[in-house]
């Protein structure tokens, strides 16, 4: 079996739970449910068997090296629990939706994976467009899906305006990148910027142009303005996969885009480069500040991702460092596989607050400690790491970070993660000690499912053990030697 049939296999079963709920409404939401999980845990199980082969009428449009296995294993790993969420949270769900079914938010999910696993392996302009506007266009209804809220279908109408825009724009620069280079493929677009024949400002105009386009995609300022909004009003688990799939997906076409634009040799690589640097360094201030100011946890996160964004669009910046065997994509790789654990349970805990009829405030988080022990020491872990605590996961991918940037002497750029994250020690603690404490009026304890305990304690784990022992996450990340061809 071929990585493609493997996803296309994914989609069609998405299609299938789609139908089998319409025309079958009686079927109950955890068999749909659990028949999605596993469809896409028995992909994650065959992924690696499948190889780098490919159908011939895909080897012009598709390739398969590290960054692309990675990448469709994080886009499987995410879905999987993304529908184990959407099952914790379903009780909380139900209520805003018109006939109380969950049919969509267990098979749209799948078709999302297959397009953020199609965009891992994108060798030319076209299929990134088709592959990312799969997703986004799935994300439209996602995010819309609770229709009894009115935060859901605002968010759901920002998001269908600003991602529309931010589609336009994209197709606009890809136009005027084919009319500078005369081709979409990644490899022949690389050649064409390293011809001095090559118009440099119209192969600047329209690589501007996909940066924006993406930038939108992967939150990035001053194209973030949405983030806070949409995160709030969209369902807990369709925030998650927005704040770690989506996120993931952007900067895979990032890195692919970025590869060619920097290539040796290239007539915009410095521009390019210095965009990517001003960029990140606004990012990541105009995610964090505003983020000490908020009450609401939910939108917190959502600034705080804005934050990580840039922290990711920096080490892109710095190109390929000699300190690391990694390089800048293997560093932005690495990075989002640490930042999804966190993330995850930084949103269960918003999903089982809900599902007890609690809030999302800082106010609903105070006590947490003496009402559920276990839940609020494993959110402390996670919280602690999105902060860059040492000793967690987290620390690891920001040092990877600002080491790239001390080696490439970005001091201004330095300077401003710095500030973001001593602002993300503030905000992030913020929650943990209003766990620790009461307000005097004692809560319920919160009800957690053996299952939510047994995830939440191995996401905690992953943390812990990727902050002591990264290895091998690095060594998964890391390219073979040049002339080795992968198996």
């Amino acid at each position: 079996m071929s990585v493609f049939t493997l996803e296309a296999s994914l989609a069609l079963l998405g299609l299938v739970l789609l139908l089998l709920e319409a025309f079958r409404p009686e079927i109950s939401r955890r068999t749909l449910g659990y028949t999605a999980m596993a469809g896409t845990a028995l992909a994650l199980v065959l992924l690696p068997a499948c190889g780098t082969q490919l159908p011939a009428f895909m080897q012009p449009w598709h390739q398969i090296d590290t960054l692309a296995l990675f990448y469709k294993g994080f886009a499987l790993v995410i879905t999987l629990l993304v529908l184990w969420l959407t099952l914790e949270c379903a009780p909380y769900l139900t209520r805003f939706t018109l006939d109380g079914k969950l049919g969509e938010m267990f098979s749209l999910p799948l078709i999302v994976c297959a397009g953020m696993m199609w965009m891992a392996s994108a060798r030319d302009l076209v299929t990134v467009f088709i592959s990312l506007e799969l997703v986004t266009i799935t994300f439209y209804v996602l995010v819309a899906f609770a229709r009894k809220s009115a935060l859901s279908l605002e968010a759901g109408v920002k998001y269908l305006i600003l991602g529309a825009l931010s589609t336009g724009v994209l197709v606009y620069g890809i136009a005027w990148v084919y009319g500078a280079t005369g081709s979409m493929n990644f490899d022949a677009i690389g050649k064409a910027l390293a011809d001095p024949a090559t118009s440099k400002a119209t192969a600047l105009f329209g690589a501007a142009l996909i940066l924006v386009g993406l930038g939108f995609k992967v939150a990035a300022a001053p194209f973030h303005m949405w983030v806070p909004d949409v995160y709030q009003g969209a369902p807990t688990p369709v925030t998650t996969f927005l704040s770690v799939g989506s996120k993931a997906a952007g900067f895979v076409v990032l890195t692919r885009a970025l590869e060619a634009f920097v290539a040796k040799g290239s007539l915009i690589a410095s521009e390019v480069q210095g965009v990517l640097l001003i960029g990140g360094s606004l990012t990541v201030l105009l995610g964090s500040l505003p983020a000490m100011f908020q009450n609401s946890v939910k939108r917190l996160l959502a600034y705080s991702s804005i934050s990580h964004a840039g922290y990711l669009l920096l080490a892109l910046a710095c190109g390929s460092g000699g300190r690391f065997d990694i390089g800048s994509s293997g560093i932005v790789a690495f990075y989002l596989a640490t930042y999804l654990p966190m993330t995850v349970l930084g949103f269960l805990a918003l999903g089982l607050m809900r599902v007890n009829g609690q809030g999302e405030d800082l106010s609903d988080f105070q006590g947490l400690a003496k009402r559920s022990p276990i839940l609020a020491l494993i959110i402390t872990i996670a919280f602690a790491s999105l902060a860059g605590l040492p000793l967690t996961a987290g620390f690891i991918g920001k040092m990877f970070v600002f080491l790239s940037l001390v080696d490439q002497g970005c001091w201004g750029a330095l300077s401003c993660a710095v500030i973001a994250a001593a602002a993300g020690f503030y905000y992030y603690f913020r929650i943990i000690l209003s766990m620790y404490t009461t307000n005097g009026v004692e809560k319920a304890p919160l009800t957690v499912s053996p299952l939510a305990r047994v995830v939440a304690t191995a996401l905690a784990g992953i943390i812990l053990i990727l902050g002591v022992y990264p290895r091998p996450l690095e060594k998964v990340l890391t390219p073979p030697p040049s002339g080795v061809v992968e198996k």
